[in-house]
């Protein structure tokens, strides 16, 4: 659905892009994530159409954005982030505006309206001046507009930047449920926010890629993940720990067995390491064929916030690729 090939952004001096490329396909959430100044939203503008980029291509479907800007212009709703609205129009009368521009047909007009309003929670205030309004709804309103052509893809710049937490979460809510059916791009620094939403994290810094998988590969330790157990015998009996150690080293995905707290007679703990795939099933599997019961499972992360700072600190040489 987007293509970004050795995009480059030279502003006078200052480079933002440096040689990006990445892909996203058809119906991911993804998020856009990178310190300030790496190069989001100046991606975001070129993918919108907005900027055009010193080299390098940005492809939205089969077309070109530079070559083909006011269709690509079409497939996309871009919430900036910071949301530009005309606060001396009445909610209704703006979002009647926006879809005479965007060239919605007559006939359907007020329909997409109606759906842009019931989506985005809009009726009680569609007769106030945007003027009038809370941040809250004022973003309310932004995304409104950028659903109003039912667009197949959704470019947000900063959606919940100024919310408080109450706004947050009603727009975060939003969000996962226009990703069901969208291609979306989600650019926040609320990193907490892309955990929940986003099934896939692109990182820039320095105007390049440094980072590009799952949100919960990003949090494994540099070593692979760690996961602690505490086992037992399904009849109380005593465990054999070199048995026990045996048979969890033989799970897949297992890459060391270590000793650790067990819970008291009975029972041992045991801290296993493994790499990128989680091995959490097949060591469900293991204990039923060894007659053992699991008395805890406990998988330890890094935060996303440490790997966001680890990758973004300094200039690593190359993207982490996706698994």
């Amino acid at each position: 659905m987007i293509r970004i090939e050795g995009l480059s952004k030279s502003f006078g001096t200052t480079q933002a892009l440096r040689g990006l490329s990445f892909e996203v396909s058809k119906g991911q959430v993804v998020g856009f994530l990178g310190p300030n100044g790496a190069g989001k939203s100046t991606t975001m503008k070129i993918l919108a159409g907005f900027l055009v980029p010193t080299s390098g291509h940005a492809y939205v479907g089969e077309r070109d954005v530079g070559v083909d800007t006011v269709a690509t212009r079409r497939m996309i709703g871009y919430l900036p982030e910071n949301n530009p609205l005309y606060e001396e129009m009445m909610v209704v009368d703006f979002l009647a505006f926006i879809a005479e521009v965007r060239q919605v047909p007559a006939d359907l007009r007020a329909e997409r309206i109606r759906v842009a309003v019931d989506r985005c929670g809009l009726k009680s205030v569609l007769g106030k001046d945007i003027g009038q309004l809370s941040k809250g709804f004022r973003q309310r309103v932004g995304l409104a507009q950028a659903i109003l052509h039912d667009p197949e893809i959704l470019i947000l710049d900063e959606p919940t930047s100024g919310l408080d937490p109450n706004q947050i979460a009603e727009i975060r809510g939003l969000i996962k449920e226009l990703g069901r059916e969208k291609t979306v791009i989600l650019s926040t620094h609320i990193l907490s926010e892309v955990q929940s939403t986003c099934s896939r994290v692109l990182i820039i810094n320095d105007g390049k890629l440094v980072a590009d998988d799952a949100p919960e590969r990003l949090t494994l330790g540099a070593e692979g993940g760690v996961i602690t157990v505490v086992v037992g015998t399904r009849l109380g009996v005593g465990l054999d720990e070199a048995k026990v150690r045996q048979a969890l080293a033989g799970v897949a995905g297992v890459t060391s067995v270590e000793s650790a707290d067990a819970e008291g007679p009975g029972t041992a703990g045991f801290k296993l390491r493994y790499g990128r795939d989680d091995p959490r099933r097949e060591l469900f599997e293991a204990a039923v064929k060894n007659e053992l019961v699991l008395l805890e499972v406990r998988r330890q992360h890094v935060s996303l916030e440490e790997t966001f700072r680890k990758l973004t600190a300094t200039d690593p040489s190359g993207p982490r690729a996706a698994a």
